[in-house]
């Protein structure tokens, strides 16, 4: 079975946000707006994702 990936855009800035989104967006590896990552979409990162989904943009591949 293929592995199911999702393509994460940054589309607001971190600046002002909590340590705790901060480190998140780190880990997801998005590091200014308009950036762009493409990862496989495992718990850990849709977890991820719903914790700072008001500062990126999601779409499956």
């Amino acid at each position: 079975m293929a592995e199911q990936k999702l393509r994460i855009k940054q589309v607001r800035s971190i600046i002002g946000r909590p340590a705790r989104q901060k480190r998140t967006m780190e880990a997801l590896g998005l590091r200014k707006i308009n950036h762009v990552r493409e990862v496989v979409a495992t718990p850990q990162i849709k977890g991820m994702i719903e914790k700072v989904k008001h500062l990126i943009v999601v779409e499956e591949i």
